[in-house]
């Protein structure tokens, strides 16, 4: 019997068992590491108290996690060429296993970051499943499963910030961490057992793929990580040294933007001579490709400027914020994860019927609003919760069109470099929105007659969500030219 054209086009976008269970099995793995990351949010008040920092240092708490994950992300990319997609990823798992465990036990700030740093090094486990992902389904539905993957973490994100506050307020913030070992015990069992990878066995290998791939070894550009995460940390400090505003302080900031720009252009000499660079900047530089990472860049900043400011403001004492408990908190920032759970799906759906660049120009534009919704609206716990719905909303969109266009506009032979990539960028986006948001509760703050410590001013909470309205305003503006680019590449590939 022979097969129509539709015929075997539907039979070739048919998603197979396996790769649902693939789907399934990453999905928890997404589920777990933002139900981590977000049950500690609401605690973020109590251990500025218990560890006596201030708000600027403590927007490192989650700026340590994301400058790891982005140095690391890339690099396990390479790795997993090399040595294997599944064993990488359990080796990765495995480390995040250590970090969530001794979460538990610190004592102080020190402590801490240096945990946040093992458990950061767990994030390079997602371009490695994206990867996997893009193996295994087909190219029309990929939007699908990037979707699935979003809803995901929007399922963790609820899990993590209604857990997380019950926690916090009946147990302390140190039961959090606790609560993750089972978790994560049990995934590394069922990715071993369960997940299957196509990959070359090393005695199937040509002499031309072992020689590729020895070299590959001694290519790893470890010189590049390390002026990259130089340049990131010390454009991030310099934020954080804002924050009083003397003499030495100032001199110290200048100091560390040097550094930030010399060892930047020290990466960018590295990347254009190394044989196999961190970031390839033939694909960065494609003028599809990088305006849809900055898009990411905008998702990954605005999530987590929420994360670190929404807490505060809520637990802050009445009149300069609400005056609420742990999970007063987690109840206002569950709307924001609640849409994100639903339009995870939605997006990918909405994506695979209507492409990809339209959906980014919407989501953009309702991100704006949310911001903007925010600016004018944060007065009460209900209009802050309405605004994070709208602004959920928007970031969904544009972060699963974003995946997508990046996806079809990689060559095949490059999506695990190109995927390393964009998570880096969106990482580096991320570290972003808690350091600018710590940066201006710092330096607009004050104390309230018979309460102990000081509090951020409302002038710090105008700043910080104008200069993310501003800065979704520009993304409108970026997702209109990316529209124009990828309509020109599809007519210059007819």
């Amino acid at each position: 019997m022979v097969m129509s054209k539709d015929q075997k086009e539907a039979s070739s976008d048919k998603i197979s068992s396996t790769a649902w269970k693939t789907l399934i099995i990453l999905s928890l793995l997404a589920t777990m590491v933002m139900y981590a990351e977000t049950m500690l949010v609401p605690a973020i008040p109590d251990l500025i108290k218990d560890f006596h920092i201030s708000y600027g240092i403590s927007s490192w708490i989650l700026t340590t996690y994301l400058v790891a994950g982005a140095i690391m992300t890339p690099i396990a990319g390479k790795l997993s060429d090399i040595y294997g997609k599944k064993k990488m990823l359990i080796v990765i798992i495995m480390i995040y296993a250590v970090g969530v465990s001794l979460g538990g036990f610190v004592t102080n700030i020190y402590e801490m970051l240096a945990v946040r740093v093992i458990q950061g090094i767990g994030m390079s486990m997602f371009p490695i499943a994206f990867g996997l992902i893009r193996e295994q389904f087909p190219m029309r539905k990929l939007a699908i499963g990037q979707g699935v993957i979003t809803s995901m973490f929007a399922a963790g994100a609820v899990i993590g910030l209604v857990a997380g506050g019950h926690l916090i307020q009946n147990y302390g913030w140190q039961a959090t961490f606790f609560s993750i070992i089972p978790i994560v015990l049990t995934l590394i069992a069922v990715v071993r057992k369960f997940i299957h990878v196509n990959e070359v066995h090393p005695q199937w290998r040509t002499e031309g793929q072992n020689q590729k791939i020895t070299s590959s070894k001694s290519n790893l550009d470890i010189q590049g990580a390390v002026t990259l995460a130089v340049s990131v940390t010390a454009f991030l400090m310099a934020l954080t040294f804002v924050e009083t505003g003397d003499s030495v302080s100032f001199s110290t900031m200048f100091g560390l933007v040097a550094i930030g720009v010399v060892y930047m252009v020290l990466f960018v000499i590295i990347e254009k001579r190394s044989a196999s660079p961190l970031i390839d900047l033939k694909i960065l530089l494609n003028k599809t490709i990088l305006p849809a990472n900055v898009m990411i860049m905008i998702v990954g900043m605005s999530m987590f400027m929420v994360f670190q400011t929404i807490p505060v403001l809520v637990r802050s004492p009445v009149p300069l914020g609400f005056g609420e408990a742990p999970v007063a908190t987690a109840n206002v920032q569950l709307p924001f994860a609640l849409v994100l759970l639903i339009f995870g799906p939605t997006s990918g759906f909405i994506i695979s019927k209507l492409g990809s660049t339209k959906p980014i120009i919407a989501g953009s534009m309702i991100g704006a609003a949310g911001f903007a919704s925010l600016l004018l609206y944060h007065s009460t716990e209900f209009t802050i919760s309405i605004s994070l719905a709208v602004l959920s909303t928007g970031l969904s969109l544009i972060n699963v069109g974003s995946m997508n266009v990046i996806m079809l506009a990689t060559p095949r032979q490059n999506v695990g470099v190109s995927l390393g990539m964009s998570t880096l960028i969106r990482i580096i986006g991320a570290s972003i929105g808690p350091a600018m948001a710590g940066m201006f509760m710092q330096t607009h703050k004050t104390s309230l007659a018979g309460i102990a410590g000081t509090f951020p001013t409302p002038d710090s909470y105008n700043l910080i969500f104008f200069c993310a309205t501003i800065v979704s305003i520009a993304s409108v503006g970026l997702a209109v030219f990316l529209r124009k680019s990828v309509i020109q590449t599809l007519v210059h590939t007819k």
